[in-house]
């Protein structure tokens, strides 16, 4: 190993940014990107060149090999970092994976929202100042059954506003067993903390009942709040108080009620097997004043934070400041739009693909399955151990957690070619393909697998 010493005049040997970025602008894989992107993959490569060097390497790299390196680091980044991914995971519903897909429609109608001036903010028949919620809030009194609406960014927002609206310096009555976690260590305890409202827990961890929240009503009591558990279950020795039971004795005290459903669903899954799920109207018509739920998950649409509820009440947080900076843009009214649009039309099922998949049955994903393993070769099916298997999907979301989905994987995994090194490699292509890991097995489950995505996902095993 050379001296520390010999490093100045390896560390002069080396090429200036610019002769770097000369060397590699002209590569096809890099063509399309802006100069300063080169330029700052150039400088990182060779500040790292130059750490070697000073650690005591015995030669510099060639003008050619940090230029392949420039290259080889930004194709691995690609032009842009938001990007196409094949879900094979079997969750639905995959919150790191973008959660809910658009239909058809929703992507129509965004990319002509995106495209052009709209009427996002104005009457045009009467030429004055309109509301960007009119484009959905008729459709959404007329699914639910509520009197009025609000749409602000998610479902997290949507509780906060009501909460800071209606009860700040006030008490908020919950019951123990609904102060949940979502993703992100995002707690119900810490909404109404930043809310301005004081928590009052009511009940144990398991049993709540409704003479808790009475005997726990004073002076000072501004909502009783219901939270739905969506992302998980209480089972065994249990007791809740229904949404009926504490809207009625809300009436009776002169508070409002909310509800928080969280995952919020209008359509009713049970005979597609999935157990019972409350349903907004079904909330909405139990007496409960506001109901808060999300866009982008059992709805299927846009990342959003949906309230209904009475028009008095949602007029409130309407007109509450915080709500301007919650609020949602053309395209997220455009997508919602036209995801409520196929409820009122009657073909959500068919036209939503979170529906879609949800209610796909086992038969049908296997017989997908068996006809995309027999696009392999046999000789690539053997080395790979590709054979297909039943196993089971999830909901994800935060969503129905104790459902599994009957479905069909395609299962990969040898001695000579382990799933962890297929995983890896199957990850970190382009597109990346994410599949789970189970035991010492990759599967490709094929319920998320999309029609549009096999000719990709053969390509990927192919090079394997």
């Amino acid at each position: 190993m050379p001296r520390k010493a010999e490093a100045p005049s390896l560390l002069r040997a080396l090429p200036g940014v610019d002769a770097v970025v000369t060397r590699v602008e002209r590569h096809p894989a890099v063509a399309a990107l802006p100069r300063r992107r080169l330029t700052d993959a150039a400088r990182d490569v060779l500040a790292a060149e130059r750490r070697r060097l000073l650690a005591g390497a015995a030669a510099a790299a060639s003008p050619e090999t940090l230029a392949e390196r420039v290259v080889a680091r930004l194709s691995e980044r690609g032009a842009f970092s938001l990007s196409h991914v094949v879900n094979a995971t079997g969750v639905v519903l995959h919150t790191n994976l973008g959660r809910a897909l658009l239909s058809s429609l929703a992507r129509e109608r965004l990319a002509a929202a995106a495209a052009g001036y709209t009427n996002l903010e104005i009457d045009i028949a009467r030429k004055v100042r309109g509301s960007r919620y009119s484009h959905v809030d008729p459709l959404l009194q007329r699914l639910t059954g509520a009197e009025a609406s609000l749409v602000v960014n998610n479902c997290a927002s949507a509780v906060f506003l009501a909460l800071e609206s209606l009860a700040r310096g006030k008490e908020v009555i919950v019951s123990r067993g609904e102060l949940i976690e979502i993703g992100g260590e995002f707690r119900i305890p810490d909404i109404l903390q930043r809310s301005g409202a004081t928590l009052r827990e009511v009940g144990s961890t398991n049993r709540t009942h409704l003479k808790d929240y009475a005997q726990a009503i004073g002076p000072e009591t501004g909502l009783l709040l219901k939270v739905h558990t969506s992302n998980y279950r209480v089972v065994g020795f249990t007791a809740a108080v229904s949404s009926r039971e504490l809207a009625e004795l809300g009436r009776e005290r002169g508070l409002p009620v909310m509800e928080d459903l969280g995952s919020g669903s209008l359509v009713d899954l049970r005979r597609y097997g999935f157990p019972y799920e409350p349903t907004v109207p079904e909330v909405v018509a139990s007496g409960v004043d506001l109901v808060s739920f999300s866009g982008d998950k059992l709805l299927g649409g846009p990342q959003a934070g949906i309230v209904v509820g009475k028009a008095e009440l949602i007029g409130r947080l309407a007109r509450n400041p915080l709500n301007r900076g919650l609020r949602i843009d053309k395209l997220t009214v455009a997508a919602l739009e036209a995801t409520l649009y196929a409820y009122e039309a009657g073909d959500a099922l068919e036209t939503i693909p979170t529906l879609r998949m949800l209610t796909e049955g086992q038969a049908s994903i296997r017989r997908r399955a068996r006809s995309f393993l027999r696009r392999l070769s046999p000789d690539a099916a053997a080395r790979l151990g590709a054979e297909l298997v039943d196993t089971s999907s999830e909901v994800g979301g935060g969503a129905l957690p104790t459902v599994a989905l009957p479905t069909a994987a395609l299962s990969l995994g040898t001695p000579s070619e382990p799933a962890q090194g297929l995983d890896e490699r199957l990850r970190t292509g382009q597109p990346p393909v994410l599949g789970r890991l189970l035991d010492d097995r990759l599967l490709l489950d094929f319920r998320t697998i999309l029609p549009s995505d096999l000719s990709a996902l053969a390509s990927a095993l192919a090079r394997l």
